[in-house]
């Protein structure tokens, strides 16, 4: 049966049902208007990452602040964010298996779609299923430039396969991804840095060899929110896919940022009530693991000095209150700050989106659940 709604448009914050996730936004669009602009004096485009938010309502705010298309992960998110009006989709990912390639190519038929590879196999069933839709696809060969995860070995490796999606008449090499998605969480500027100039370099000669090979290379896209700037300066990035940074989390609050770094604001929330009061050191919410991801740690209590969020179960979070401070009330709405913004989105079907203590509006996350 359908669930009663836990907020409606017009109600105080404090009567939202908890737990909830909150977009605070105000703080959303001036993260929108300090990404442009820092976009805007680079000179890149911006192509910001939709796995962090998964809804098409953000994605459209996004473009009409000057994106040119969003990131997605997977092709169900592709697929959401299309049928939720964005024209413009590069998958970030390797998609693997007939059905999904067959869907992918599918897409490209609504919409403009481009898609990473690091191995020839694929490359050829992409052809096929594009092949099969009557499409043209994009295709950027993924290298490996420092995360160690997907991409093949820069040079000449990805020259090989370079010349291969060139070669495909149902496809486009349409340029490089080099995404060092380990370097976003490194805390000190200073290494940040070192490890942006070594991708950077390997992803530079990479499109040096191709170039020189007689193929074109438009694009070499990649960075994120932790070293977006690097990358726009590099001279190398013509294109940056920052995700975080709408929304911001305490994983990312620990980074030591640059002086002259855009600061962008904490704009997501869950929001939670006390559902325990059992000792004077110790309050008990209702946000637990179902209610807040703690893969990069545990969700921190917005605005409340002393008091410490310090384990978690599934449907509890237990607070810790320091000597001095204030035990909260049975029943008293708290913020916390997610340890990681993307996968705690994925937990709820909608934003309460709070305009200065008001809901204003209740957005869908369109890709919720969109793993596949």
């Amino acid at each position: 049966m359908p669930l009663p709604p836990h907020a409606s448009i017009g109600i105080a914050l404090d009567e939202v049902d908890t737990p909830a996730l909150v977009l605070d936004l105000d703080a959303l669009e001036r993260n929108l208007l300090r990404m442009a602009d820092a976009v805007k004096e680079s000179g890149v485009r911006l192509r910001p990452h939709a796995k962090s938010h998964k809804c098409a309502e953000i994605a459209r705010a996004q473009i009409a602040a000057g994106a040119v298309g969003v990131c997605c992960q997977k092709v169900s998110e592709a697929e959401a964010l299309v049928a939720g009006g964005v024209a413009d989709v590069l998958v970030t990912n390797e998609i693997v298996g007939r059905r999904k390639t067959a869907r992918l190519a599918r897409l490209a038929r609504e919409a403009k779609v481009a898609v990473l590879a690091d191995d020839a196999g694929n490359v050829a069933d992409l052809d096929a299923a594009a092949r099969a839709q009557g499409v043209r696809l994009d295709v950027l060969v993924e290298v490996n430039v420092g995360a160690d995860r997907c991409g093949i070995a820069p040079g000449a490796p990805a020259l090989a396969l370079a010349r291969g999606i060139a070669a495909c008449r149902s496809l486009r090499f349409a340029g490089l991804h080099a995404y060092h998605g380990s370097a976003q969480h490194v805390r000190g500027p200073g290494d940040r840095r070192a490890a942006i100039a070594a991708a950077a370099e390997k992803a530079r000669l990479t499109k040096t060899l191709i170039e020189n090979s007689g193929i074109a290379c438009e694009t070499v896209t990649g960075a994120g929110t932790g070293t977006f700037l690097l990358e726009s300066t590099s001279r190398v990035f013509n294109e940056i896919q920052p995700g975080s940074y709408v929304f911001m989390d305490a994983d990312y609050n620990r980074n030591v940022w640059e002086e002259g770094w855009p600061r962008f604001e904490q704009s997501l929330f869950v929001l939670a009530a006390v559902m325990s009061t059992p000792a004077p050191d110790r309050a008990v919410l209702d946000a637990g693991l179902k209610a807040s991801s703690v893969d990069s740690g545990l969700p921190q209590v917005h605005g409340r000095p002393g008091v410490e969020y310090v384990r978690a179960s599934d449907e509890h979070g237990v607070l810790r209150i320091a000597a001095g401070a204030k035990l909260p009330a049975l029943g008293e709405k708290l913020l916390l700050v997610p340890g990681h913004c993307d996968p705690t989105v994925n937990l709820y079907d909608q934003f309460v989106c709070v305009r200065k203590g008001k809901v204003e509006a209740l957005w869908s996350v369109t890709a919720r659940g969109a793993v596949w």
